[in-house]
This record gives structure tokens, C-alpha cells and sequence, in this order.
């Protein structure tokens, strides 16, 4: 997961309730295995003493940032959202580097062709 970043802060109030997601979110950046995925990523903690809700804010390879609302979303759901932005941000610098445009933009008279695997009567009857 962090091979794909470059920061993670984590803020929250340590006797907020509500903190349970920025804990476990904390414990998988500090695990063995994703320190040595990017050993570079900076994992900053901010302990605030207000009402502020609790919050992790991720900042990509490529610059971008993204700010999670610890409150209601899963510490599972956070990483999930940054593996798959991850994967697309892996697949466009791929295709950069191919010297491919980026996004693929398919014709419109391929998307109406038949899919491979799907018998061309059957295609026909979902369409009728």
C-alpha cells in the first residue's frame, strides 16, 4: 500500500471515540512489510486536543492528496481505495512510458462489437 505513496498523515484526538479507524490504518502503515514496500513514505501523526473529527489525508507518488473521513470510513476501505487508485496511477505511468495517450479512449464502433466468448445469436437476442 505504500509503495504507492509518498506522505500519510493521521490526525485525531486520543480521547475521541470515533478513533478506532486511524489506529488500525496506523498499525498497517507501521507494519514490517509496507515500511519495506517505500521506505521513503513519511508517516506523520498530528494528536490534536479539539473536537476536530479524526481524519487521514495521503499524498500519492504523483503528487496528488486525498483526505479520508476516519469517522465512517474502515481503516479496510481506506487502503482499498489506495491500492486501487494506486493500480490506476500504475497502469497510466505505463502507459506514458509506452508513449501510449492516456486515458485509452475505445471507438464507438468497437464497443459494439460482440464480446469474444459471446455467441453473436445470443448478443443479438439481449439487444431485441
Amino acid at each position: 500500500m505504500l509503495k504507492f505513496l509518498s506522505k500519510v498523515r493521521i490526525e485525531f484526538n486520543a480521547l475521541d471515540p470515533r478513533i478506532a479507524s486511524c489506529m488500525e490504518f496506523l498499525a498497517q502503515c507501521n507494519a514490517p512489510k509496507a515500511k519495506e514496500s517505500n521506505p521513503a513514505c513519511q508517516i506523520q501523526v498530528k494528536r490534536r486536543t479539539d473536537d476536530h473529527p479524526p481524519e487521514i489525508k495521503v499524498t500519492f507518488v504523483t503528487g496528488a492528496e486525498e483526505v479520508f473521513d476516519a469517522t465512517s470510513t474502515s481503516a479496510h476501505t481506506i487502503r482499498s481505495m489506495i491500492l486501487e487508485k494506486g493500480q490506476m496511477l500504475e497502469n497510466e505511468q505505463m502507459f506514458r512510458d509506452a508513449g501510449l495517450n492516456w486515458p485509452v479512449l475505445i471507438p464507438d464502433e468497437e464497443l459494439q462489437q460482440p464480446m469474444a466468448g459471446i455467441k453473436p445469436r445470443y448478443a443479438k437476442e439481449k439487444k431485441g
